[in-house]
């Protein structure tokens, strides 16, 4: 009876790897997107205020767009202008026919380093560089025509008329400012919607992170779910250029967002959550509004009581505040409330002492903190720490404190990964743009929850109790069926 109940068993577990509860093979990996065929021209500033080692920063990252681009006569062709006080048409869209080449040709552009004749430099790109004789194509809605203009300062001249001469051309301008650059000036440049074709920078040497903006924003509208070219290992579903993973019923999505593992259940939603907030001068008012927001999108995902998550909130600059300890507030409605009012403290940004703080303080008893209960910190920055960050961060992790590290502009990504727990991946973010940090809070809220409960695995507890339930009534039958064979062999003796 043992040999037939084992081969039922092994039979059993061929049966559930056929349904998938282990989860199909992960498909071979696509492309996230295709670039649509595009007449891409640089128009890159070299004035006299951008220093040699700044240039060449915009060389890489124009080099970092042109890599995630399909470069070819009939995909994308490249062309770059360079300008100062005069104009360098450094190469035309039919000079290079392949991204070497291209990569090439942009290590070797040099700057000008004279003035800043911004207006004269885009309408040569409007009236030149699109034109026939410089390899431009017939215009066509196949065919995106795009100028990006990189800019540190003023324009010696005017730029009233470049949005009215682009459009009529066909040209969407996506406009890079810099420094000191006149953010009203990159508006007047730019196509609409402004906030899409805009964007700011507070030094040459986080430019690069602008690229993976770019790379999105010429790739192709298209059904990659249907196309197969997609890496989901249950569920595909399309967005506009790109695709989302999803589970079936009984599963949860991984940390990489691609595959898919049954519920386990987790270990509840009880959790101790602080905020640690830059508050310095760099982050300027209006941006300290949106970090408000932020934190108030994150509460909004929690289950806020005595028994579930408590929040705590500090903000740092040159020195340390507590705006209000673990559990003062009861319910998300009051915590929001309490956020709205936080005063901006504007002064240095000294993270290792905001650190110190949260692990001597934060998640203490006396201030809240319930002992056995997960403890996630959220620390949030816009610049290098102004002190030393190592000691404090490394004591964080090994109390067992859960760090993520979430940074906006000139923040330091190594800073970012010297703060976050491991995997240090998932537990990091960075973005160029305080604009876009809701899209970090999205991340956040599916990274704090995964210690809790993510669905309630019905579909596997019932699809177990049926197995239960088969094996506890096959042997049932198997028994009889061994009582009757002796009752047999009795009679037969």
């Amino acid at each position: 009876m043992d040999r037939i109940f084992s081969g039922f068993l092994l039979s059993l577990l061929l049966l559930l790897q056929s349904y998938g509860v282990y989860g199909a093979p992960p498909r071979t990996q696509g492309t996230l997107c295709r670039t649509k065929p595009t007449d891409l021209v640089f128009v890159i500033d070299s004035s006299r205020s951008v220093r040699p080692h700044e240039f060449e920063k915009v060389k890489v990252f124009m080099s970092r767009v042109i890599e995630g681009l399909d470069v070819g006569p009939n995909s994308t062709r490249v062309g770059v202008i360079n300008y100062a006080s005069a104009i360098k048409n450094e190469f035309s869209l039919k000079t290079y026919q392949t991204k070497a080449g291209l990569l090439q040709a942009v290590q070797r552009i040099e700057p000008l380093s004279t003035g800043t004749m911004t207006g004269l430099a885009i309408q040569f790109a409007i009236n030149r560089a699109f034109s026939d004789s410089e390899g431009a194509r017939v215009r066509s809605p196949n065919i995106n025509k795009v100028a990006i203009v990189v800019t540190d300062g003023r324009p010696q001249d005017s730029v009233q008329e470049v949005p009215a001469r682009a459009r009529a051309a066909g040209i969407e301008i996506f406009a890079i400012g810099v420094g000191r650059v006149d953010m009203h000036i990159l508006r007047r440049i730019a196509s609409e919607p402004l906030d899409d074709h805009v964007d700011y920078v507070e030094s040459y040497s986080v430019i690069e992170k602008l690229t993976h903006k770019f790379q999105e924003a010429f790739c192709v509208v298209s059904d990659l779910c249907a196309t197969g070219d997609h890496d989901c290992e249950q569920i595909c579903t399309s967005i506009p250029g790109s695709y989302k993973c999803a589970c079936k019923e009984g599963f949860t999505l991984n940390s990489d967002g691609k595959t898919c593992s049954a519920c386990s259940g987790g270990s509840g939603s009880a959790l101790d959550l602080v905020f640690l907030i830059d508050g310095s001068k760099s982050v300027r008012p209006e941006n300290f509004e949106l970090v408000k927001k932020f934190i108030n999108q994150i509460v909004e995902s929690l289950d806020v009581s005595d028994k579930q998550a408590q929040v705590g909130l500090v903000q740092y600059s040159s020195s340390v505040r507590q705006e209000f300890p673990l559990g003062q507030y009861k319910n998300k409605k009051d915590i929001k409330a309490a956020v709205k009012k936080m005063a901006y403290m504007e002064k240095g940004t000294m993270t290792g002492q905001a650190l110190k703080y949260l692990v001597d303080n934060s998640f203490s008893i006396i201030n809240g903190a319930r002992p056995g209960v997960p403890k996630v910190g959220i620390v949030f920055t816009d610049g290098r720490s102004q002190d030393y960050i190592t000691d404090a961060a490394k004591k964080a992790k090994d109390l067992g404190f859960r760090m993520f590290a979430v940074g906006v502009g000139n923040a330091v990504e190594d800073e970012l990964r010297e703060i976050a727990s491991e995997p240090v991946a998932e537990h990091y973010f960075y973005t160029v743009d305080f604009r876009t940090i809701s899209k970090i809070g999205k991340k956040l809220q599916m990274k704090i929850c995964i210690e809790e409960d993510p669905c309630e695995c019905k579909s596997i507890v019932k699809f177990q109790t049926k197995v239960e339930d088969l094996v506890k009534s096959l042997q049932q039958k198997l028994e009889a069926v061994a009582k009757r064979i002796e009752a047999l062999e009795n009679k037969i003796i």
